[in-house]
């Protein structure tokens, strides 16, 4: 299973007011494990950039002035995405910024203009954040700090970082705990002592195996119902079960 969490920064709010990207930032988890392989883009948007969006994310013409333009780098970032499913935080924002920058490009070479969505699924961890906490806060930050994902360094919105710290929200809204050991962006992160093994003894009885009970499975189930649906049909150990039936 290949997913791409996907986050975007523009000049302004609205494509159809001629707003453009300027930076694109993705990362790859593969298995739902983040594999290394990300993507990473600065992009002239050959327009002025709202001193709003600025407040935002720190990014200035002078910065993008001598970056690649959103057609010198779109053959690559879909080539990095297809047949991915990609996860995005306010999908239609990104998705609409995306899909009016092919259009332009189509536009500009007389050819049909294509979507993100012909090249991969796309999955907004916003609406599913809506569906499990209804009536809550649901922005990036809000999820951080109801699933304890580290957030210290977003003090500007950028989309690689954003992108990283949704992965984390996302596979905990979505899996339970992820980092059960470590935290890979901790500046004070060291690589811990191997542990002690210890080995049973061969002279012991062996250790009794306890089956669970019919109640138990029935229960267990029903756990694994409730979460799949609150999920939205999203239940990992779910997909499991019916893999192996």
């Amino acid at each position: 299973m290949r997913q791409i969490i996907l986050d975007t920064e523009t000049t302004g709010l609205e494509p159809s007011e001629g707003h453009r990207i300027i930076e694109i930032g993705c990362v790859e988890l593969v298995n739902r494990r983040p594999s290394g392989n990300n993507y990473h883009e600065y992009i002239n948007p050959e327009r002025a950039i709202d001193a709003g969006a600025i407040e935002v994310h720190g990014i200035t013409n002078e910065i993008l002035k001598d970056k690649p333009r959103f057609a010198d780098i779109a053959k690559d970032l879909l080539e990095f995405v297809k047949g991915a499913e990609l996860i995005i935080h306010n999908a239609p924002f990104d998705v609409g910024f995306l899909n009016h920058e092919l259009a332009r490009m189509a536009a500009a070479n007389g050819a049909a203009a294509l979507k993100i969505e012909d090249f991969c699924a796309v999955v907004d961890t916003l609406k599913l954040a809506r569906s499990l906490h209804p009536g809550q806060k649901n922005d990036l930050d809000s999820l951080c700090k109801r699933y304890s994902v580290d957030n210290s360094q977003r003090t500007l919105h950028g989309a690689l970082l954003d992108a990283e710290i949704l992965a984390d929200v996302y596979r905990a809204m979505t899996g339970g705990q992820t980092a059960l050991f470590e935290d890979v962006r901790s500046p004070s992160h060291t690589v811990s002592a191997q542990p002690e093994i210890r080995r049973l003894d061969p002279d012991r009885p062996r250790l009794a195996v306890l089956r669970a009970t019919d109640e138990e499975l029935a229960a267990h189930q029903a756990w694994i119902e409730e979460i799949d649906k609150k999920s939205g049909g999203r239940c990992v150990w779910k997909r499991l079960e019916q893999r192996e039936e």
